[in-house]
């Protein structure tokens, strides 16, 4: 049964890709902790690191990047930062950079092959080439979208 405002095509198509998204995520999640110990948190936040210029990023920055809110980075930075993955740097007068150890790099380095085979086989597999870049397309678009819609009610 459609719901107010929504046909059975948009229900259809929204809950699927809801369940996809939340059972894809669970499922990248148990092995992240199985191979590896680290959360998909911990992860996305390692990965940010790896790639930014000195292994280092203001917090704020991260945050933006990873789409959370201040709060959010703040807790799993704390976190992070007790178990040595990361560490806290004072930048200017205000800032803090997130910076990550050689102990958080090589938590990622020992986790980036199962977490890539576990995507290839849970997602790149199950798609055509031309289905992979269909989804890449439609998933900007609506990352867009997002993004716009969050800056203009921030």
């Amino acid at each position: 049964m459609a719901q107010p405002g929504l046909t059975e095509r948009e229900l259809r198509a929204w809950r699927t890709s809801f369940r996809m998204v939340e059972l894809l995520r669970t499922r990248i999640e148990q092995q992240l902790q199985a191979s590896s110990g680290l959360s998909n948190a911990d992860y996305t936040v390692l990965a940010l690191l790896s790639e930014a210029p000195g292994r280092r990023l203001r917090a704020y920055e991260l945050g933006r990047v990873a789409g959370w809110e201040k709060s959010r980075m703040h807790h799993q930075l704390t976190r992070m930062e007790r178990r040595g993955l990361i560490t806290r740097e004072r930048c200017g007068s205000r800032g803090i950079d997130a910076v990550l150890t050689d102990e958080g790099f090589a938590a990622l380095r020992t986790a980036v092959p199962g977490h890539a085979e576990e995507v290839r086989r849970l997602f790149v597999e199950r798609l055509t080439p031309e289905e992979l870049d269909a989804f890449a397309a439609i998933s900007a678009k609506l990352l867009t979208a997002l993004e716009a819609d969050r800056s203009g009610a921030g």
